[in-house]
């Protein structure tokens, strides 16, 4: 089995392949469910109950130059009616870095994705428009298969990425620093 094929498999018995269609059905533009909510997935089901790490929300990045917002409102708001038991946060990269200080400005979803603190943390998934699965994996799955908690090249000594690894391994102790 390839690694996106297992990443598939893993993901299909958890919420993520409930909420999957109906993200794709609010239509954003070069949107990816990427994140927290993917990493723990696989962690928790590779690591089993001993990994406390769940998902907390549902980060749902897209990509619209000229969008503003209003759109991350609208969608957010769409998805919580839906799944009033799930946190969702909507981000469009292209206007990431008007309002959060420091960042560059990201040139795509997959320019922003990539950017994201640990090589484990930056992987996606969507549905492509006949329903079939698609990958994002900008530095592979080996790091999120082996439970492997490396920064992305732009986060090496950012002390952020530095916590939320301690944040990490503290729940989940089957996890292992690069």
């Amino acid at each position: 089995m390839n690694t996106n094929a297992r990443l598939q498999a893993i993901l299909t018995d958890t919420a993520i392949a409930t909420v999957l269609p109906a993200i794709a059905q609010v239509n954003l533009p070069n949107w990816w469910l990427a994140g927290g909510a993917v990493r723990n997935s696989v962690w928790r089901s590779i690591f089993g109950e001993d990994c406390a790490l769940v998902i907390n929300d549902f980060d749902i990045a897209f990509f619209d130059a000229d969008g503003d917002r209003s759109q991350e409102l609208a969608a957010k708001t769409i998805l919580t009616e839906k799944f009033p038991n799930y946190k969702f946060d909507v981000k469009n990269q292209a206007s990431f870095a008007l309002w959060r200080a420091g960042r560059r400005t990201y040139t795509s979803t997959e320019d922003g994705i990539q950017d994201w603190l640990h090589t484990a943390t930056a992987v996606g998934v969507r549905l492509n428009s006949q329903g079939e699965w698609e990958f994002l994996t900008p530095y592979g799955l080996d790091d999120l298969f082996s439970g492997i908690i490396r920064p992305t090249p732009a986060h090496i000594h950012n002390p952020d990425a530095e916590n939320k690894a301690a944040t990490f391994l503290a729940k989940c102790p089957h996890l292992r620093l690069a």
